[in-house]
């Protein structure tokens, strides 16, 4: 079971019905195609699109299990008492002072150009449950850090 936004389960459906719809049809073309060019014992090409389609169905079926068990978080029902799933989390980072902001969503909904962290890394591990104006120490690969939060928030 994955928790998530209603946005990240949107964003699910939507990739689910591109890969059903394009990449699959796709798919199958280039294995007819390489089919056409004759012997298929010695025909890299269609042992290519073969294992391509295969990665594909795999990516499919995944995806299907993800929406299945999705768990939707009702954004308006979270509390900003303490770091949770959804939680936007502002802090500094005691030892450099450089100020982050972190929205900790599920691992399918992970985007660290967004800003969005999976719960499951280190620092959304190490901040859940704390809150505002407590410093938490991080272990992360490289050590570990002191974050202070700084503010919680919920994007609604």
């Amino acid at each position: 079971m994955a928790y998530m936004s209603q946005e990240g389960y949107d964003n699910l459906v939507a990739e689910l019905q591109r890969l059903e719809s394009i990449e699959r049809p796709k798919a199958s073309a280039a294995i007819a195609e390489a089919r056409d060019k004759g012997d298929l014992s010695e025909n890299s090409e269609y042992d290519a699109a073969k294992e391509a389609q295969a990665h594909l169905e795999d990516k499919i079926n995944k995806m299907k299990v993800s929406i299945a068990e999705a768990k939707i978080v009702d954004l308006s029902r979270l509390s900003t008492d303490a770091v949770q799933i959804m939680s936007k989390v502002e802090m500094t980072n005691m030892g450099t002072k450089a100020k982050m902001v972190y929205t900790i969503v599920s691992e399918s909904e992970a985007n660290l150009k967004q800003g969005k962290i999976s719960i499951k890394t280190p620092i959304a591990q190490g901040l859940l449950n704390h809150k505002e104006g407590e410093i938490v120490e991080v272990k992360i690969p490289r050590g570990t850090i002191k974050l202070r939060i700084d503010k919680i928030s919920i994007d609604v």
